[in-house]
């Protein structure tokens, strides 16, 4: 093969749905890789590409240090020329940690740190603290108290006994254990002296909090079925007691039990009764104190931590400033960190993050903020000859700030470097220099190459969907506006930077909540408004719902409980939907058949077969995730995985089912002409014949469809799916239940992920939603979109602190006129007003 030095020459890539593709991509440039969600152009960027680089550099250690990489699946290609070491840009996040913050994941913490250790001004008397002393993440820096996670477990009064008119007989104390348990708690008691049977309340206050509160645990004579005056005759004759008796208070009880129970229900009951509060030591600073005695610019550490980035790099600029021309040691440190604290910063606020906080947990920003924070690092490393393949850079953006984002792209390549961008974005897509357009359509129907050229020349090219909408303005959709009288009105909402608002929002009609990123649209619409409706709906869910441990509740405190209530209009909604841009399960055994619960009703459909009755077959024999049908070699996955070491697991079809994931006894039995495993290597369309006279079956496979989900098989992995593909899959889950109107769905982006194409598919299923009688709000960036809905709400003016305001509301014409909103002029472009 002939070596093009300027390009990676790919041949024969086969990974996924992609056919046997050959294709030429020039370097050190910017270069996107387009086509509708679902086809392959991933499969194109990461799963060949990527992936190979991946492997090349893997050659290139030993094999000891080989083994503790993650490694990815080596791809199915037949040559591949011309390739750089690669590095990965993905738009996900690893599981939460309270302990990871902004800071950590840029490194500028520890820039912090330094600068507190070396420069700051420390009390009179107080010994230099290293680095180390000012993270909360090291034994030498954490609070001991809280161990630096600045919150801490504890239990209140008003939790443990909930009614204080009870008796501690009748069980006032509700933290304390039932059945023997919670009887022996009350005999020990009257050993103790202590009558159970008065009101709670009537007891005195020393009692109360000693029975509560204390850490001893003594073991006193105790007397069935006695009450006090009988106990206290019992004992003080000397009669022989019925057992021995150990004290434990409520609160110890709670503190105990979870921490030790390994039983999920267990922990859900007594989670209960604990509140999660700042630590008293540190105040929930994290820090030991010495640590806080030392300021820089008269603030603690963490008070600066607390800071936006744009201070931040104000207050790091005028420290610098301060000791100009200073030769001492302590303005030599200032310098030198405060430069690189400098240029750190500058390509976070390039991309539109100076909002953000160093010490912001990572649970707490969007994976489009964070693939952002990773791209300003890389902006920073001035790695020369490298290639980053990007996954959806502009999810999350405002378009105002994907202009920078396209600046900053540029910026890698003028280094010498490549950048491999999956986009659907139209600013991000015209601002390349180079175009791959994958397709023409998804799944079977995808795989082959559209187009690779210059940008400019897609527009010419027929056959791709994204020339039409992004080069030739092909309208997403064509609705009626609709008008509405009644709005569901908010008032005195407050959460995060959205401060004491008035709102009203049109009731049978679509709204689109615009804004810059940051500027308060999930604060207002996906977290404040959606309690506010549960709660007034009577749906609110137990904050112990799902899995209880120590992450999960310390995270759901950092949730700060909005202020507000709904005026008026709740009478109007009769229920509420909210699809937001939580993952759906990721695991091999979580398919599209199985989360939707369409898997559900076909296993009860093989069981009322005739063959099946007569072998005594239940729905569970069909389930690849039970034993009794399931292949026993692979336990239901299909595949095996082959173990070689120093090299990543092999996945092969399992040679006993032959990747049916079933006995052979259960694919005997068919439901018209089919077996239970080719019901699930059917696609979405194709399953629509089998089932057309099943309407359980058939409704949510034409959600599907509707989604522009239909080339999925039923039986597709969730391991295998895209995250615009996942997010619609639970979009669809959702949808298929719409059958009465006075429904609010809220959905948050629901275009992340979706080529123009897709996302006018949706659109149409969301405009048939509305004609019912539903209310759909969007928190959205795509300006189509926007100007496609019947009401928009924008908010802002800008970010963080200058944001949490109602810029303006309206028709999309009359926001798109407003002189004072930064979405105004794009949403002009998108109305096509002159």
């Amino acid at each position: 093969m002939h070596k093009d030095e300027g390009r990676i020459q790919i041949r024969g890539a086969r990974v996924h749905n992609l056919k046997n593709i050959n294709v030429d991509i020039p370097r050190d440039c910017v270069v996107v890789f387009t086509g509708v969600s679902g086809s392959g152009k991933s499969s194109l960027a990461f799963g060949t590409l990527y992936a190979e680089a991946q492997h090349r550099y893997l050659d290139s250690i030993s094999p000891y240090a080989r083994r503790l990489i993650e490694q990815v699946e080596k791809p199915e290609v037949d040559a591949l020329e011309g390739l750089p070491p690669a590095v990965g840009l993905h738009q996900r996040r690893q599981a939460p940690s309270v302990r990871s913050s902004i800071g950590s994941i840029t490194t500028l913490s520890n820039s912090l740190r330094m600068l507190y250790s070396r420069a700051g001004d420390y009390p009179e008397g107080q010994a230099i603290i290293y680095a180390d002393g000012f993270s909360p993440n090291t034994p030498e820096g954490a609070c001991e108290r809280c161990d630096g996670i600045g919150k801490v477990f504890d239990t209140q009064a008003q939790l443990l006994v909930p009614d204080d008119t009870l008796t501690i007989r009748e069980g006032a104390v509700a933290a304390w254990p039932g059945a023997w348990q919670g009887k022996n708690l009350v005999r020990v008691l009257l050993s103790l002296d202590i009558d159970v049977d008065v009101p709670w309340r009537e007891l005195p206050k020393a009692t109360r909090d000693w029975i509560l509160y204390t850490d001893e645990a003594p073991q006193m004579p105790v007397y069935r079925n006695y009450n006090l005056e009988q106990t206290r005759k019992a004992l003080a004759e000397g009669e022989p007691a019925s057992y021995k008796g150990k004290f434990i208070s409520a609160r110890r009880h709670v503190l105990d039990t979870f921490k030790t129970s390994q039983k999920e229900k267990v922990k859900q009951r007594i989670s209960r009764f604990l509140s999660v509060t700042p630590c008293p030591r540190c105040h929930g600073k994290k820090l030991k104190k010495k640590a806080l005695n030392v300021t820089v610019e008269g603030v603690d550490i963490i008070d600066f931590s607390r800071l936006p980035l744009r201070e931040v790099n104000e207050k790091m600029n005028k420290l610098r400033g301060s000791v100009a021309g200073n030769t001492s040691e302590r303005a030599q440190v200032i310098r030198n960190i405060a430069d690189d604290v400098i240029d750190r910063i500058k390509p976070i606020i390039a991309l539109g993050l100076h909002y953000l906080s160093l010490d912001r947990s990572t649970t707490t920003i969007s994976v489009g903020e964070l693939q952002r924070l990773r791209l300003a690092t890389q902006l920073k490393s001035n790695l020369f000859g490298v290639v980053y393949v990007m996954d959806e850079p502009s999810a999350g953006l405002h378009p105002r700030d994907v202009e920078s984002l396209v600046n900053a792209l540029h910026d890698i390549t003028k280094a010498g470097n490549s950048l491999l961008v999956v986009e659907h974005n139209p600013y991000v897509i015209k601002g390349a220099k180079w175009v791959v357009d994958i397709g023409p359509s998804a799944g079977k129907e995808g795989g082959e190459l559209i187009f690779s050229g210059p940008v400019d020349e897609l527009a010419k090219v027929e056959t791709s969907p994204t020339a039409e909408f992004v080069f030739n303005d092909k309208p997403l959709v064509s609705r009626e506006k609709c008008n509405s009288s009644l709005t569901l009105s908010l008032k005195n909402v407050s959460r995060n930077n959205v401060n004491n608002i008035d709102i009203d929002i049109p009731l049978g009609v679509m709204t689109t909540v615009t804004g810059v990123s940051g500027s308060g649209k999930s604060s207002l619409i996906s977290q404040a408004l959606v309690e506010l409706v549960k709660e007034g709906l009577g749906s609110v869910k137990d904050k112990t719902d799902g899995e209880v441990n120590e992450v999960a509740l310390l995270s759901s405190e950092d949730k700060v409980t909005q202020e507000g209530f709904i005026a008026s209009g709740l009478d109007n909604i009769s229920r509420l939907v909210v699809v937001d841009q939580s993952p759906i399960g990721r695991t091999p055994r979580s398919t599209l058949a199985t989360y939707t619960g369409m898997f559900d009703q076909i296993r009860r459909l093989f069981a009322t077969t005739d063959v099946a009755k007569s072998r005594e077959y239940d729905a569970g024999h069909f389930s690849f995730n039970v034993t009794k049908g399931r292949c026993p070699n692979c336990e239901g996955l299909g595949v095996v995985s082959v173990e070689l070491l120093f090299m990543p697991s092999v996945y092969s079809p399992c040679s006993v089912c032959n990747g049916s994931r079933f006995k052979d006894e259960v694919l005997d039995i068919h439901y018209k002409k089919h077996s239970i495993a080719d019901i699930l290597s059917l696609t979405v369309n194709e399953a629509q014949d089998v089932f057309e006279d099943n309407s359980a079956v058939l409704r949510g496979l034409k959600t599907l469809i509707n989604v522009g989900l239909g080339y999925l098989t039923l039986g597709q992995s969730a391991t295998e799916l895209s995250g615009g593909e996942a997010q619609r899959i639970k979009l669809a889950s959702e949808l298929k239940r719409a059958q009465n109107n006075n429904t609010l769905y809220v959905l948050d982006e629901p275009t992340t992920g979706l080529h123009l194409s897709d996302t006018a598919l949706l659109l149409e299923h969301l405009s048939t939603l509305v004609d019912s009688g539903n209310t759909v709000v969007m928190v959205e960036h795509n300006m189509q979109v926007a100007a496609a809905s019947d009401h928009v709400i924008d908010m802002g003016p800008g970010a963080g602190e200058d944001g949490g305001q109602i810029v303006a509301w309206g028709t999309p014409k009359d926001v798109a006129k407003n002189k004072e909103s930064a979405t105004a002029p794009f949403l002009k472009q998108a109305c096509k007003i002159n």
